[in-house]
């Protein structure tokens, strides 16, 4: 079995490829990545890869030429790349657009010409937007950025591929937090975590009362394994663990560290929500939700150098 991951050297493609790379049945494993996040992280430190096994390639999700060479031998392609940011960002519109809708399509295209049997593409919680109500699988997806714009576009070209010989899976993360050596600080709970540590004092703007779905990056990549090697109906699916108020996590975070200072910015701003259900048919292959908050934070705070 040979597998192909776009995006393979980020955050969630980090823990994905240590995660595969344990696996027997699996002869190959493909990292393309432009790096353009300058994170070398994957490439550094005491956890060597198999490079029998292993093999990185620096090339564009833009670059057709590059990026046929490496579909047409993989099995399983993850698709992983895409300009990223937090949920209600809202800049840089071609970039979001360039990347993670024209990008997509390029390698839909490239897929539906392949011998590839499974795709499996990571999305967003972000293509429902904002809702003062729970969401799950059957809301109608209403996105408010250009960057939840992109990445429902992006949905729709892989959507094509629905019913054809590729086994296609639509895959939309929630906040995605958790140690990795291919951090993100830019997610709330990872970036509490960073300034609790080392400063002692985390800012919550608005009144900490907005809401987010989030999952945990280790059972998140451990789920994206058993997606490629077990059966699963193709369709598009949400992967969050749990929603929690900014309050709730820093209630948490102060348990973790009692002496922490908290400071509210902007308390009159209204802040958007953002509250998505676990999807129930994704615990046939993987239990999430199966380890509490604090034991999560308690664990993560144990990687810190200092």
């Amino acid at each position: 079995m040979n597998i192909l991951v776009t995006g393979g050297a980020g955050y969630i493609g980090t823990e994905l490829i240590y995660s595969l790379e344990k696996e027997n049945s699996i002869d190959s494993i493909v990292i393309y990545d432009n790096l353009s996040k300058h994170n070398y992280n994957l490439f550094l430190g005491r956890s060597k890869l198999d490079t029998k096994k292993v093999r990185f390639v620096k090339g564009t999700i833009l670059d057709s030429r590059k990026l046929k060479k490496e579909i047409e031998k993989a099995d399983i392609v993850f698709h992983l790349a895409a300009k990223v940011t937090t949920p209600f960002a809202d800049y840089n519109p071609h970039e979001f657009d360039q990347t993670n809708n024209w990008g997509t399509a390029e390698l839909t295209y490239l897929i539906e010409k392949s011998q590839v049997s499974k795709f499996i593409h990571a999305s967003s919680v972000s293509v429902y937007g904002s809702s003062e109500e729970q969401l799950d699988i059957t809301t109608l997806p209403h996105p408010k950025t250009f960057y939840g714009i992109s990445k429902l576009n992006a949905e729709k070209h892989v959507n094509r591929l629905l019913g054809s010989h590729v086994k296609t899976y639509t895959l939309r993360l929630g906040n995605v937090y958790g140690y990795s050596k291919s951090m993100r600080f830019d997610s709330v709970i990872n970036r509490f975590m960073f300034e609790a540590n080392f400063r002692n004092h985390i800012r919550i703007y608005g009144d900490g009362n907005q809401m987010r779905s989030f999952i945990h990056i280790n059972r998140l990549s451990n789920l994206l394994k058993n997606i490629a090697l077990n059966d699963l109906e193709p369709d598009t699916y949400n992967l969050v663990e749990q929603s929690y108020s900014v309050n709730e996590i820093s209630d948490v975070i102060k348990q973790v560290y009692p002496s922490l200072e908290m400071t509210y910015l902007t308390q009159n701003m209204n802040m958007r929500n953002l509250i998505v259900k676990p999807d129930p048919r994704i615990q046939e292959i993987c239990e999430l939700n199966s380890i509490s908050l604090k034991d999560d934070l308690t664990e993560f705070k144990g990687h810190f150098s200092f």
